[in-house]
This record gives structure tokens, sequence and C-alpha cells, in this order.
């Protein structure tokens, strides 16, 4: 089977992966690519924002702390458009509280670090497909 007769279950998904740990974006980065998505990665808050607008992505799988600005900050200036992206916060921190904020702020999905790859491809897929509805 050659490469053009796969087709991965994210093709022409446009995902931007934000975390400031180089081992997690890569790993989240590889899961995605392998299967279809177009990735954009960014370290840090400001850049993740900067990002939104140059790439438009479908869904951003977004770190909650970060340097330069924080996950929620981040989150807040990407959501809150008719064409914003679907948001998957990935967090190691396990407080409700933060969890209900997100919500507040517009976050589709909420998921614990360490994030199993293979659920944090079928999320990203879910996401995608909903907003193609």
């Amino acid at each position: 089977m050659s490469s053009k007769d796969y087709e991965g279950r994210l093709d022409g998904v446009r995902v931007l992966i934000v975390d400031d740990d180089r081992d997690i974006l890569e790993s989240f980065e590889a899961a995605l690519s392998a299967e279809g998505a177009e990735t954009f990665t960014a370290a840090d808050g400001n850049t993740a924002i900067t990002r939104c607008e140059e790439h438009k992505p479908d869904v951003v799988v977004l770190d909650m702390m970060l340097p330069g600005r924080s996950g929620f900050l981040a989150l807040e200036k990407i959501k809150g458009h008719a064409d914003s992206p679907a948001v998957v916060m990935c967090t190691a921190n396990e407080g409700q509280r933060h969890k209900t904020y997100a919500e507040s702020l517009g976050v589709d999905e909420y998921l614990q670090k360490p994030v199993p790859l293979s659920h944090l491809v079928d999320t990203v897929e879910r996401l995608a497909d909903a907003r193609e509805d």
C-alpha cells in the first residue's frame, strides 16, 4: 500500500498544538500527523494566538501552563469568534475549578495529562467532524 492509498482519519484537518514541553509537543504532533492532520506548533501562549490568526486551525490542542501567556489567556483570545477553532485543553492540573473556568471560556474538551495519544486523536477527530456538521 503506497502512502497515496492511505487515507488518515484526520486528512484535511488543521491542528495547532501548543505546549512548552518539547517531548509532549513532538509526540502529539507525530500522532496527529500520522493520521493525516496538517499540524502547526507553538511553545507559548502569545505564539499560539499568532499562529491561530495565521493558519486558521480547525482544532487547537492547548496546554494550560504556558510561558508568556497562560493557556487560559490564550483560550480567551482564541475563542469568542464565529469562526473560532475547537479547543482541547490538556493539563496535569487535577483541580475541578480549573476545568470549570476553562469551560466558562468556551473550551470544547478538557483532558488530563498524561493524555493517551489514541484518545487525543479520537478527540480531535470528533471535534473536527462536529465542526463540519
